[in-house]
């Protein structure tokens, strides 16, 4: 029971671990354009993306209970001990796959790099048949979905806006979009908070429940404010490679750009949350850039740099996948 209770403790301090480098990593996601247009200085956007990150964090459970059965159903997990290694393996993968990626400046997905993991842990563990197929499905088209969505919903947005603001003052229009855009940076914070802390929520809440430490799968709201301050903490770092990625490399931003991406990413991830499902904020905010960009002006996207981008994506969960079945046997070797 001790050796179990050691193993659970190591678990919530690695997926606080892992929360802190949702917050530093995807940080750039939430604020890159309002920094980019200048709209707000760094480090008010640092603050105000932290607040609304943990005010979000604890103000929704639905995707945490999505996380901690829609890919292994804890309570099909008949050995304790196997169970915290799964978590344990899959934890570890995806924090080394978030710090490789910001290391290089790579705007990759912390969703896809948890839910590949626990996905490739699982497996390693008891086959195939640990998954729970319908659920991971659920979650998988989701993930695929969101940034098409989001990029359509990009698209509309901008043509909107240019069909409504094309005969006003540029520079007074620009100056009255770099204000809405604290309001957009908020809100796209906000809704950061609502989905990708949940991520962190569901995993902890799923160890609980394999190490029988409850018997439901609720979030107890000691996890939901813990969750919610480390996202924050690592959302007040910061990631500063990225916003370089996000706020320049893909399009030219401008402020009227900025508050559309905003609005579309902030839209699309309060959607999904709504449905209890999880996305991916950094496709979900990269893909309404691109949206956003293609209706302004086609050639002004630097499509190189997204087909990166999306290259990125597709690599994540298989590889994240099998990296965590060499993890896995690694852990049950020495436990």
């Amino acid at each position: 029971m001790q050796s179990l209770f050691a193993l659970t403790l190591i678990i919530v301090l690695l997926a606080f671990a892992f929360d802190f480098l949702n917050g530093f990593h995807d940080t750039a996601n939430t604020i890159a354009t309002s920094v980019s247009t200048r709209a707000l200085r760094p480090l008010a956007a640092i603050i105000l993306a932290g607040t609304m990150n943990f005010l979000g964090a604890i103000t929704f459970t639905g995707v945490a209970q999505t996380i901690s059965k829609g890919v292994i159903d804890p309570f099909t997990i008949h050995d304790e001990t196997r169970g915290m290694i799964i978590v344990m393996a899959a934890l570890i993968t995806a924090i080394i796959w978030n710090l490789v990626t910001w290391l290089f400046g790579i705007p990759s997905s912390s969703s896809h790099a948890i839910i590949g993991s626990l996905a490739g842990a699982g497996i390693s563990a008891f086959g195939f048949h640990a998954l729970n197929l319908s659920g991971f499905i659920e979650i998988f088209e989701a993930l695929i979905f969101s940034p098409i969505v989001a990029i359509t919903v990009g698209f509309i947005i901008m043509s909107l806006f240019n069909f409504f603001f094309h005969n006003f003052p540029l520079k007074k229009t620009n100056q009255r979009f770099r204000t809405f855009q604290i309001f957009t940076a908020a809100l796209q914070a906000f809704a950061h908070g609502t989905n990708d802390a949940q991520k962190t929520m569901g995993i902890i809440t799923m160890a609980l429940v394999a190490s029988k430490y409850l018997s439901v799968v609720e979030i107890p709201m000691w996890v939901r404010v813990t969750s919610g301050i480390a996202m924050a903490m690592g959302t007040t770092f910061g990631g500063w490679r990225i916003i370089k990625t996000i706020g320049t490399k893909i399009m030219k931003i401008e402020p009227i750009n900025g508050a559309a991406a905003d609005l579309s990413s902030a839209a699309i991830i309060f959607s999904f949350t709504a449905l209890h499902f999880p996305v991916s904020t950094t496709h979900v905010i990269t893909s309404s850039i691109l949206g956003v960009g293609a209706a302004d002006r086609v050639r002004g996207v630097n499509w190189g740099m997204a087909i990166n981008i999306v290259i990125t994506w597709i690599i994540t969960l298989p590889t994240t996948a099998a990296c965590a079945v060499v993890v896995f046997k690694v852990l049950a070797w020495l436990l």
